[in-house]
């Protein structure tokens, strides 16, 4: 189920956000996405490891094979036909994977020294500013929030490893861990890592990402 808050971030940069149901056939959901002015692909469960050609490590969670389908083939059909994607945490992982891409299962058991990526929801808010992230100069995301660093909030155990050409690395953690890529020469695809959708309210940067995506979509 898609979070409200994606949908009052989009309403609030001035789109109108359809749901796209993940039970739709092949040929539903090509009439759709063919309608859709623009693409923003949520968080949500892990992608299947063997679609990147992996076994799944002990803790990979929420693997949903209708998802996966929808949100794979929408991926790429948004880069082959140009169309402005976002992709937020979950997200970014499925464009990575979708143009050829692979992923880290799990942050903590796969990357040493890693900073904590993942928090308990009970005691730590999804606004919770859990690092920073430092943005190439001259990429499409500096422009867009104005600035070459950020504080994020953080709630992923998985991240890219191999990342998809012809994608391109542009913000990461402390860590080095991949925070954000985009497609040069494209009109609009971003991918990140945190959810701005949970702190579009209170910094003005993660509203601009929204806004972006809406300001792409409406050229």
């Amino acid at each position: 189920m898609i979070g409200r808050k994606y949908v009052d971030a989009v309403e609030t940069a001035g789109g109108v956000p359809l749901i796209v149901p993940h039970n739709l056939s092949g040929d539903s959901l090509r009439l759709l996405f063919d309608r859709l002015d623009g693409l923003l692909l949520s968080g949500g469960g892990d992608v299947d490891p063997s679609i990147y050609g992996e076994e799944p490590h002990p803790d990979v969670d929420g693997v949903s094979a209708d998802r996966d389908r929808v949100e794979l083939a929408l991926a790429r059909w948004a880069v082959d036909q140009q169309k402005p994607l976002l992709a937020i945490c979950r997200g970014i992982q499925v464009l990575n994977v979708a143009l050829g891409g692979t992923l880290v299962q799990d942050i903590p058991s796969q990357v040493a020294g890693a900073l904590p990526h993942h928090f308990d929801e009970k005691t730590t808010p999804r606004g919770y500013l859990a690092h920073s992230v430092s943005i190439e100069p001259g990429s499409l995301l500096s422009a867009v929030i104005q600035s070459e660093a950020a504080s994020v909030n953080s709630w992923h155990h998985q991240s890219l490893k191999q990342v998809a050409n012809p994608l391109r690395v542009v913000a990461e953690s402390p860590d080095g861990i991949i925070e954000a890529v985009e497609i040069p020469g494209q009109r609009f695809v971003l991918g990140v890592q945190w959810h701005p959708e949970w702190l579009f309210e209170t910094q003005p940067e993660m509203l601009r990402l929204f806004t972006a995506l809406i300001e792409a979509a409406s050229a």
